[in-house]
C-alpha cells in the first residue's frame, strides 16, 4: 500500500507561483512512477508530469509550456510540483498518483494506469 497526501494549493493571481507537495508513505517506491494530474470542473483528469522514482527520469505534458517543474525531496520522501507563471486555465484540483509503470509504453501519461491516488489539492488562479 502507498499513501499519498497533497498540500500547497490555494488561491493565487495570474503570473504567481505555487509549489505543491505530495507526501509519500507506505511501501518502497523503487520501480514506481509518480504522476501529477489535474482536473478542472467538467473536464477529464489531465496529465501534468511524471517522476520515475528509481532513476529520477521526468516527463512533462507539452501543455505545461515549460512552466512546471517536478522534483523529489528524498529526505522527506516527498514529490514536489513547482508551478510558475500561473494562468487562470491552470485552475483545477491537482492530484499525485503512484503506479508500477514503465517509461517505454507511455502508459504513465494516463490516469487509469495508476494504482494509488491522493485526495487532491485545489489550485485557483484569478485573472
Amino acid at each position: 500500500q502507498v499513501q499519498l497526501v497533497e498540500s500547497g494549493g490555494g488561491l493565487v493571481q495570474a503570473g504567481d507561483s505555487l509549489r505543491l507537495s505530495c507526501a509519500v508513505s507506505g511501501r518502497n517506491l523503487g520501480n514506481y512512477a509518480m504522476g501529477w494530474f489535474r482536473q478542472a470542473p467538467g473536464k477529464e483528469r489531465e496529465f501534468v508530469g511524471t517522476f520515475f522514482w528509481t532513476n529520477g527520469r521526468i516527463d512533462y505534458a507539452d501543455s505545461n509550456e515549460g512552466r512546471f517543474t517536478i522534483s523529489r525531496d528524498s529526505a522527506k520522501n516527498t514529490l514536489l510540483l513547482q508551478m510558475n507563471a500561473l494562468k487562470p486555465d491552470d485552475t483545477a484540483v491537482y492530484y499525485c498518483a503512484a503506479g508500477a509503470l514503465g517509461y517505454s509504453t507511455k502508459s504513465y501519461q494516463y490516469a487509469n494506469g495508476y494504482s494509488y491516488w491522493g485526495q487532491g489539492t485545489q489550485v485557483t488562479v484569478s485573472s
